[in-house]
């Protein structure tokens, strides 16, 4: 019955040939490489799970939410952002550039079909790459794809699906507990105690956000972090990083960095932050650590208006035990415990990807894998690292397209000509 079952989805399942790379993700990063490829005259597909282009921005952001870093360092290829844009544009704005961008290089993912699998097969020399069309929350059973393609493009990201930690006694706590995925302002919450998980950009930027609602928040700091500010000197942050590595090196600059640090926002160990031991640009290389570049949560810290508390014990109703054994009532938790790749949930037979997920090779040698495989938007250096691959991986593929084209041209021409003598 198990085999009769498999033929019966083999014949429902449509095969389909790309003519050129098959690209997996309609985010920033699949965006760049699909514009790259058009340049070369390259064709693809681009395959979306969700029903939008940078759905991460556009479904899973909060309402206040601005680039961290200025636009010129976040720009995708060959299309600059408006000269009318602010230096850090809003997630609106950010959006309507990815929309304007797509449009003007005429992208056109593919929406709502989601990867189920790919794996490469050595005996055709091609990828199969099996997919379900429909949303994966649709009731009903969704009809079914199998691509070949002779190049993959992993376009997912860094950040395709949500941490969801496991707490002792979330399930008896009453209140309502969200990702940070999920938060769009804190109008709701005002009145609220609010207990932040997480002390990140993101759970930096919530707890903040909370403030301006009239809201309660308390951020959990359970591991140490670097904060910054976003500007020193009257420039960016990093933009003075990057300017001061090129004439010293990584240490040195990091301590600078830590230097202007001190002097703008003081010693933050003092508030329940600690720093790690290794720098902040350091740590993010090594580690893909990102420092939390400050827009004014340390203030409302300082204030008391955030308070800082170390690790969560246990949940108990409506309270939270810490580390320390003190209890706390919650009306609300928000987890701002990051993303993570889901790589591993649909490639297979290919050991290109360590078991977080990202390419075993760091950047700036982990685009490019085995058998046609590539991968962009995993550098941990944001989206000009993203940008970087993309043209990488666009030159690459655009290189072995036209010879190929090449070699298939000449082929038909001779045997235009043999058939014409005969």
């Amino acid at each position: 019955m198990a085999g009769l079952a498999e033929h019966e989805n083999l014949f429902k399942r449509r095969c389909k040939w790309v003519n050129g790379p098959l690209i997996v993700g309609a985010g920033p990063s699949g965006l760049a490489v699909a514009a790259c490829l058009k340049e070369h005259g390259v064709p693809f597909v681009i395959l979306e799970r969700s029903s939008c282009i940078a759905s991460l921005w556009q479904n899973r952001t909060y309402d206040r939410l601005k680039l961290h870093l200025p636009k010129q360092f976040c720009q995708l290829p060959k299309l600059p952002f408006p000269d009318d844009f602010p230096e850090y544009p809003s997630k609106n704005q950010f959006i309507d550039y990815l929309e304007s961008y797509a449009r003007h290089f005429q992208l056109n993912p593919q929406f709502d079909e989601t990867v189920l699998s790919a794996k490469y097969d050595s005996t055709c020399g091609m990828w199969r790459v099996r997919t379900a069309m429909g949303r994966l929350q649709a009731v009903g059973r969704k009809a079914e794809a199998e691509y070949i393609c002779q190049w993959l493009v992993v376009a997912t990201g860094e950040n395709a699906d949500c941490v969801i930690p496991e707490m002792e006694g979330l399930e008896k706590f009453a209140g309502r507990v969200i990702h940070s995925s999920d938060y769009r302002s804190g109008e709701a919450y005002r009145g609220k105690q609010v207990l932040v998980v997480g002390c990140g950009n993101s759970g930096m930027e919530v707890a903040f956000d909370l403030c301006h609602h009239n809201a309660f928040p308390t951020m959990v700091v359970r591991d140490s972090v670097h904060v910054l500010p976003r500007e020193t000197l009257g420039r960016s942050t990093f933009e003075l990083a990057v300017s001061l590595m090129k004439w010293l090196p990584l240490k040195m600059v990091d301590r600078v960095l830590l230097a202007l640090s001190w002097m703008t926002l003081g010693n933050i160990e003092k508030l329940g932050i600690k720093r790690p031991s290794q720098g902040p640009l350091e740590l993010k290389n090594t580690q893909g650590k990102t420092p939390v570049l400050d827009i004014g949560a340390l203030s409302k810290i300082k204030s008391g208006e955030i308070k800082v508390v170390p690790g969560v014990k246990r949940f108990l109703h409506g309270k939270a035990e810490l580390v320390d054994h003190t209890i706390i009532d919650v009306d609300s938790v928000i987890l701002a415990t990051g993303y993570r790749s889901n790589v591993h949930s649909w490639l297979q037979g290919t050991d290109f990807f360590n078991k977080d997920g990202f390419p075993r090779h760091p950047f700036p040698n982990g685009w490019k894998g085995s058998s046609g495989l590539y991968a962009v938007g995993f550098t941990r250096r944001g989206l000009s690292g993203a940008s970087l691959d993309a043209v990488k991986i666009a030159e690459d593929i655009g290189r072995v397209w036209k010879e190929e084209t090449r070699q298939a041209k000449h082929i038909i021409a001779c045997h235009r000509r043999c058939t014409s003598q005969n």
